[in-house]
């Protein structure tokens, strides 16, 4: 089972050509006059003698987009297709985990605990003092224990948190966590206390083992300060619990009611949230900057400047290290320095990427205390066709054919090889093109092929593939090491014709494992900092893939003509995220004019 703890996301892509009717405008009120001033992307809190661009009682509403893109099938956080307000890493407004993770410094956050305590032995975690369900009913360590137990009931994403962990008890409020001494890793474990929503064992203890994952949990009740109040085709609505037991801890939050409308596509969400009719989203939206220089909309991102969106993640190509040719060390490399890194950043990614540094550790952010730029600019590559093609010629003495194509000495020909990404992830489907154009000027054979999602992972996971363009773990309390463990770890990776959930190509290095297992059990931070260093050696050495863009974890977009007072890099009270330590804009937000 996955222990990455990071679901197949992209909902914010248009994948949605099975969604039914969009917004029902008549939801979202009038648009009436814009704030005073223009737009800049900024959040500060516009004048009172502003007025919101909706009026009525959506003008009490929070409007956001970008993770719904069908009928909601199920509210259930472990069923497989659960809906907005219940899946997981997306937006924890209806159920809740123990603590949070903040990417802006890394640190650890409360939330049902008051805060999490490491220890000799693992962690403990004291319960808030009173925590209710939205039924009125505590939410006991009892609940605690249970959501941990269906880990070993069912197979669920969190499923290996018993590979790690001895055992779960609760000593009167308090959860005590014992992880095991082999393996040892606190860093897995953390990410797991900090996203694993916490379920009720009232409604849960009664389904069969069988039922956990397929039950569809249409009626649900949660811990957080939002619950389902209707949903239809068309949209997913939530109501403010006014009795919601953390409104004495954290306050209670501006919105009266939460409204996902469902979109039949980006742009539907796009024009919404250009308009004022969204006030949040979480999809991909091209030169989203043009919305306030060009149309003086009140729209913002977190960062007021290029690249907007702080780094999350890396999507990359991933190589098959077993396939005839690109077994070749020296042919990745090659491929590395031929990829046009600029062109994904301004074309694939709308300039919301920096040009990427060869390196697994994100440069910015929590990560950035374990990035190394001196030996990043050492050993690392960047787009050099010059260097791409000497490498071809002079070190692995190839020949290049009538065709253009080049050949090992062993006639091995570069190609064709085939680079799969899912239709429809359109970023990513350019940022494919790219590399192939990349490749074909250097003379490697490479030709994109663009399957549906299902068809494409599954072969991904399986090893049946040449190359791939995907993502490993995105910025977490266990990164950067867990995206090593992604990149360069075998331990645990089942064979090529077997599913596997990181290390796609099957990559295998003799010291890796060792100094995993080091840095998952290191506390000092310099010393984590050096065993990284060799890792992201080890990864640029051996090419097993290339990291060619950094993209948010979520996309976080606002509209300030009716809700003001956003997280920005100016005003950084809550990380650019909707999920976990994020969701403090909701009780921080102000209404325009008030």
């Amino acid at each position: 089972m996955n222990n990455s703890w990071t679901p197949t996301r992209r909902g914010f892509l248009g994948l949605a050509a099975a969604a039914t009717a969009g917004l029902a405008l008549t939801a979202c009120g009038t648009a009436t006059n814009t704030p005073g001033g223009g737009s800049t992307n900024k959040s500060s809190t516009t004048g009172t003698g502003a007025k919101p661009i909706r009026t009525g009682a959506s003008a009490d509403t929070f409007f956001i987009a970008g993770f719904q893109w069908g009928p909601p099938t199920s509210f259930s956080p472990i069923n497989a297709s659960p809906a907005f307000g219940a899946a997981l890493n997306t937006f924890d407004i209806m159920f809740e985990q123990l603590v949070h993770f903040n990417q802006l410094d890394g640190k650890i956050e409360p939330c049902l605990a008051k805060e999490l305590k490491q220890t000799d032995t693992g962690f403990e975690l004291p319960l808030q003092d009173t925590i209710k369900w939205s039924d009125g009913t505590d939410l006991t360590a009892d609940d605690v224990l249970y959501t941990f137990e269906i880990a070993k009931k069912a197979q669920v994403s969190f499923s290996s948190f018993w590979t790690y962990v001895d055992k779960v008890e609760a000593k009167d409020r308090t959860i005590v966590i014992t992880l095991k001494k082999d393996p040892f890793n606190p860093l897995i474990v953390k990410d797991m206390l900090c996203t694993v929503p916490i379920l009720p064992k009232a409604y849960y203890g009664k389904l069969s083992d069988a039922d956990l994952t397929k039950d569809a949990n249409l009626k649900p009740v949660g811990s957080g300060p939002y619950m389902l109040d209707k949903y239809d085709a068309t949209q997913v609505i939530f109501k403010r619990n006014d009795d919601w037991w953390g409104n004495d801890v954290f306050g209670k939050p501006a919105p009266t009611a939460i409204v996902h409308p469902i979109f039949k596509a980006n742009n539907d969400g796009d024009l919404q949230l250009e308009a004022g009719q969204l006030d949040g989203s979480q999809q991909f939206t091209a030169q989203i900057w043009k919305m306030w220089e060009d149309k003086k909309k009140p729209v913002g991102t977190y960062l007021k400047e290029k690249p907007y969106y702080l780094p999350g993640a890396m999507p990359s190509l991933i190589f098959n290290v077993a396939k005839k040719g690109l077994d070749n060390v020296g042919v990745r490399k090659a491929i590395a320095y031929a990829i046009n890194y600029g062109d994904i950043a301004s074309k694939a990614m709308s300039d919301y990427s920096d040009e990427m540094q060869a390196s697994i550790v994100l440069p910015k952010g929590s990560e950035e205390k374990y990035f190394d730029k001196a030996a990043v600019e050492k050993s690392g590559w960047k787009f050099d066709k010059e260097k791409a093609v000497k490498i071809l010629e002079e070190e692995l003495k190839c020949k290049k054919g009538s065709d253009g194509i080049y050949s090992l000495p062993d006639g091995t020909r570069l190609g064709p090889w085939k680079l799969q990404t899912p239709t429809g992830w359109t970023d990513w489907n350019t940022s494919c093109e790219i590399i192939a154009k990349s490749c074909k000027d250097i003379g490697i054979d490479v030709q994109t092929n663009f399957p549906q999602a299902a068809t494409m992972i599954d072969a991904m996971q399986n090893g049946n593939f040449d190359l791939v363009h995907y993502s490993y773990a995105s910025v977490g309390s266990a990164t950067p090491w867990q995206r090593f463990r992604d990149y360069l770890g075998d331990e645990g990776v089942a064979p090529v014709g077997q599913r596997a959930f990181w290390n796609y190509g099957r990559f295998k290095n003799a010291d890796v494992t060792a100094l995993l297992k080091q840095a998952a059990a290191e506390t000092d931070e310099a010393k984590a900092k050096e065993i990284y260093g060799k890792l992201d050696e080890i990864f640029r050495t051996n090419v097993p893939a290339i990291p060619v863009m950094y993209r948010p974890s979520q996309f976080y977009e606002f509209n300030q003509g009716t809700w003001t007072n956003f997280p920005t890099e100016a005003n950084p009270y809550a990380p650019p995220t909707w999920k976990g330590a994020g969701r403090k804009f909701l009780w921080n937000i102000k209404k325009v004019g008030a």
